[in-house]
């Protein structure tokens, strides 16, 4: 009877590219992809990815490694066996729960659009720019994925709707 082999996968979704990588039981790299996509700046200070761009080279990046792997005699169709994944973590996406569609375009961790939110929230607050830290450890600013959240239900209309319609998904990328 043949060993199984195991292998375990990771997606590292980073700000510019993604990348997958195939490893052995060793943890040494049998097979491996990487994919740029396109960062949108429709204005100073503004950041934004394409959602569905991002989950293409996701699936590109797993198809062409695991190609990689078989090609160099590794049988990853049957003994891959989790994946793990690293993300750009405060990147912001609203989705359709009906159709599986963004609702506007990834907001990327460095856009500074909430900056008047910050300061209006900071001048509000009890506690200042300090208010937040002692229930999720986060001071108030613009990396903060709930005001990016905020920003998109006050100027994007179809958030909006989908909000009061219940029929929004928010995914802190």
């Amino acid at each position: 009877m043949a060993k199984e082999e195991v292998f375990i996968g990771s997606i590292d979704q980073g700000t510019t590219s993604t990348r997958f990588i195939i490893y052995d039981k060793h943890a040494q790299a049998i097979g491996s992809h990487q994919v740029e996509f396109t960062q949108f700046c429709p204005q100073a200070g503004w950041v934004e990815h394409d959602p569905m761009e991002i989950l293409e080279s996701v699936k590109t990046c797993i198809t062409k490694a695991v190609d990689k792997a078989t090609a160099d005699g590794f049988n990853v169709d049957n003994g891959l066996k989790a994946i793990g994944i690293t993300n750009q973590r405060e990147t912001t996406v609203v989705w359709s729960k009906s159709t599986g569609v963004a609702l506007y375009n990834a907001i990327v961790w460095m856009d500074n659009r909430t900056t008047s939110i910050c300061r209006k929230l900071e001048k509000e607050l009890s506690g200042g720019k300090s208010h937040f830290v002692e229930s999720c450890g986060l001071p108030i600013s613009t990396y903060f994925s709930a005001l990016k959240l905020l920003w998109l239900l006050e100027n994007v209309d179809a958030v909006k709707a989908a909000v009061e319609k219940r029929r929004c998904t928010f995914w802190n990328h």
